[in-house]
């Protein structure tokens, strides 16, 4: 136990982690060596990619431990946790239900909680939401029920309501989560002024806890920061990602937990889309090298992440124009990942840069038929299908089917309002009012872009106030207002503006070269580039 963590004698290390196995067995009540040998082998085994040789010798360990309550449980724990970094969830959770049962037989409903949460999170990864939902209702009584230690109580609950909060942004619900994540917010807050009661438990089954209470501080950030995203607060999602990013530079100076960098890299994958809406894309670039370096060093992170990286890079392709690399971007996504709600929202951008190229319809018309929103619409996520109809929407206004194209906006603005999803509501207002201008219809026109205006500035989103303020401009012009044409002119002008100065300085950047990388692992270094290589016509 010195000789692994501290050293690189893995060799002499594992040689007498193995005698210590085999001695400590022959010698009675002697269970803490004997299991922690176990255990430190097993670690090692799977350091040294032997993950074939841990797993009998954790099923050995769990058999001969069912005497020993804490060592039972904490190699069951091991052992679950082995098949999930195998993705092999269904074994996992047979092994977190009997370890839930154990708990329960030992008296200690705490440690239950414990597996049966961990059982939840990884239904909830499965997508067996049949199976989810009376669980954590069992969950949720248990966790009340439980009289004991309050920063153990308040732990479960945090864990308990982070399944819920997660569950509903999985499934788009921005407005339904609310009480849930209000609940949560106070809930760590209380956590925070407890104080750590160094009394350890009567019963040794219960000596576990989920997470220490300055990692659930920037879980809580996180959740809060992806449901500012879904739901448009992007400033709001800035705030709450710079405190988390500062924690998270305090703790990784003392702590080189892995799940640290996880949260990193998704607070960042957010940030990323936040900035690429607020146009700010050389921020963005900036950042996305950063989740590239975070990955770099950590191969299990690259590989849960890599899908999700180059769907970043896709993104931001798109908003810098360059349409070919944002398609070999989300190709590249589409081959890396299994996740559905990933994949759906890939599709969704892919049909985007299709729409936007207008000459792919082949191509176009495959990818829509997988991602129709009125027949067998792939994933549960409401915000998903509001998006798919926004995006049969746009195609139609490009055709020129301009009814067809209101039904789909209309669609997407009914199913917006109801989770309070602003992008979207934006995003529809603006092209319905496009649609009414070319119909000349300038009064519901303008019905559509004041409010679509006034919802993007208070997002804000600079492509929406763009694409708001040149139609507001043409609409007063129409209409003789010319006050409000110049005014309007020059809101345009100066949005105009501030997009192309990004566009230059983004470009310009030598991580924009990575908009060429489709294959392996990230590049670690960046030629400098010479200027923009697009064009920004259609940008503007």
């Amino acid at each position: 136990s010195v000789l692994y963590p501290r050293t690189r004698n893995g060799d002499q290390a594992r040689g007498h982690l193995e005698k210590a196995w085999l001695i400590s067995q022959q010698i009675p009540q002697f269970e803490d060596v004997k299991f922690e040998a176990a255990s430190l082998l097993s670690e090692l085994y799977c350091q040294e990619n032997s993950v074939d040789t841990a797993k009998p010798l954790l099923r050995k360990a769990i058999q001969i431990s069912q005497q020993t309550p804490y060592w039972h449980c904490r190699l069951l724990f091991q052992l679950a946790q082995l098949h999930t970094l195998e993705k092999d969830l269904v074994s996992a959770c047979d092994l977190l239900g009997v370890g839930a049962e154990y708990a329960r037989v030992v008296g200690s409903e705490y440690t239950r909680a414990l597996f049966l949460l961990s059982k939840g999170m990884l239904l909830l990864m499965e997508r067996k939401l049949q199976e989810v939902h009376p669980l954590l209702t069992l969950c949720g009584q248990i966790v009340e029920n439980w009289q004991g230690n309050p920063i153990q109580k308040e732990s479960l609950r945090v864990f308990f309501l982070v399944l819920q909060v997660t569950h509903y942004l999985d499934a788009g619900q921005v407005k339904s989560v609310k009480p849930c994540l209000k609940q949560l917010q106070q809930c760590i807050q209380t956590i925070s002024t407890l104080h750590d009661d160094e009394i350890l438990p009567s019963n040794p089954a219960d000596l576990f806890h989920w997470l220490p209470k300055e990692h659930m501080c920037v879980l809580v950030y996180l959740v809060t920061v992806m449901h500012s995203m879904q739901a448009g607060y992007l400033e709001k999602a800035q705030k709450y990602t710079d405190k988390a990013l500062m924690q998270l530079e305090k703790l990784k100076m003392l702590d080189c937990s892995p799940i640290l960098s996880s949260f990193q890299v998704i607070l960042l994958e957010h940030i990323i889309m936040c900035r690429l809406v607020t146009g700010h894309k050389a921020t963005a670039l900036q950042e996305i090298s950063q989740v590239c370096q975070l990955c770099q060093q950590s191969p299990r992170l690259f590989s849960n992440h890599a899908a999700q990286l180059h769907t970043l890079l896709g993104l931001y392709c798109i908003s810098v124009n360059c349409m070919d690399n944002a398609e070999a971007q989300f190709t590249t996504a589409l081959r890396l990942t299994t996740h559905q709600e990933l994949w759906a929202f890939i599709v969704t951008n892919l049909a985007s840069v299709y729409i936007r190229e207008g000459n792919r319809h082949q191509e176009l018309y495959s990818l829509l038929e997988r991602i129709n929103p009125d027949h067998n619409f792939p994933v549960s996520s409401h915000c998903l299908r509001a998006a798919a109809f926004y995006i049969r929407g746009l195609f139609s206004f490009f055709q020129g089917r301009y009814n067809e194209a209101k039904r789909f906006l209309r669609e997407t603005l009914k199913m917006s309002n109801a989770e309070d999803l602003n992008r979207l509501t934006a995003c529809s207002l603006v092209l319905l009012g496009h649609i009414f201008y070319v119909l000349g219809n300038h009064r519901e026109s303008n019905n559509m872009v004041v409010p679509a205006m006034q919802l993007a500035s208070k997002i804000p989103d600079m492509s929406v106030q763009l694409w708001s303020s040149a139609l507001l401009r043409d609409l007063n012009k129409a209409c003789g207002n010319a006050m409000d044409a110049h005014e309007a002119a020059q809101m345009h002008q100066n949005f105009s503006q501030q997009l192309l100065q990004d566009h230059i300085e983004a470009c310009s950047l030598p991580e924009h070269n990575l908009i060429t990388w489709t294959d392996g692992p990230p590049p670690v270094q960046f030629q400098a580039q010479n200027g923009p290589t697009t064009s920004l016509a259609s940008l503007l």
